[in-house]
């Protein structure tokens, strides 16, 4: 199982937009996924339409048993196959800026347990858990702060998005992001790497945009992909349709599909690189 968070220390650059559109690149290609929504403002659980709990990832965080972690899955309305760790406004209360190791290890003994053979299930249509395939990818969507709920998710992934536009607060807001996970990293979380940065709301010929791409591809170089994610309203579109945008057939929605398929390729190939002694490899060079 691959745990992959998408995170930013700028607000407004769209990454819970990144988010579910990885998540709608694995339910396109039958890849089995649990989102993870810790981001206080649950928007990721409103465009998934998720299902009603019993629990949200909040009691999760209080209580990270197995049965808690249960009530707390959703199926999305996006189709079987992906799935909703059900984030809440009440989430914010765990969002300490300076947790101890304790907190920062709930989130991860509880998706631990998805691996486990009698380990929570996606529930059924009647709310009761139901049965399926184990997870193969979790995408946990982070706040845009650097405290206790994206320190968990960092202490939880093997791999992270850093996620960026293309302003002049754009480097600055990298660079905290890659120290953030560098220090967890070397904190406790050996296996965690940067998968790399990606560019959103790019423009074409905008000379501003052109300018801060290229000085976030001079500064973190091959970590920065080759793709950018264009500025189309079709991306909001179906977000405000509560579809995947692998499913908004339009040009531009089919340009950010693209790029969402890429991106999904290298978190699966970033997971074959993983060895089975749990030392990691570098990611593989971005496409």
């Amino acid at each position: 199982m691959q745990v992959v968070a998408t995170l930013s220390l700028k607000g407004g650059v769209g990454k819970t937009t990144v988010t579910l559109g990885l998540a709608g690149a694995a339910l396109h290609h039958g890849v089995r996924t649990l989102l993870v929504d810790l981001d206080p403002q649950a928007n990721a659980t409103i465009a998934l339409d998720a299902s009603p709990t019993d629990a949200t990832v909040a009691d999760v965080l209080d209580d990270p048993r197995r049965s808690v972690v249960r009530r707390a899955i959703a199926p999305s309305g996006w189709g079987e196959g992906l799935d909703v760790l059900v984030g809440a406004e009440q989430t914010e209360r765990h969002n300490h800026p300076d947790p101890g190791p304790k907190q920062l290890v709930r989130l991860s003994r509880a998706l631990h347990r998805l691996g486990d053979p009698d380990g929570p299930l996606p529930p059924a249509d009647d709310g009761r858990p139901g049965e399926g395939e184990p997870y193969r990818l979790v995408i946990i969507d982070c706040p845009p702060s650097l405290g206790q709920l994206t320190r968990s998710a960092l202490a939880a992934a093997h791999r992270a998005v850093l996620v960026t536009d293309p302003t002049m607060f754009a480097v600055s807001g990298v660079q905290r992001a890659f120290d953030a996970v560098q220090t967890e990293r070397e904190r406790g979380n050996p296996d965690l790497q940067p998968l790399g940065v990606l560019i959103n709301r790019v423009r074409p010929r905008n000379t501003e945009h052109e300018f801060r791409i290229a000085e976030l591809r001079e500064l973190f170089g091959p970590l920065v992909f080759s793709s950018v994610l264009p500025d189309r309203s079709a991306i909001q579109q179906a977000q405000g349709a509560c579809l995947p945008i692998q499913r908004w057939d339009t040009p531009g929605a089919r340009e950010a599909s693209a790029v969402f398929t890429l991106l999904l390729g290298r978190v699966l190939r970033s997971d074959r690189a993983r060895r089975p002694d749990g030392e990691v490899t570098a990611p593989p060079a971005t496409r």
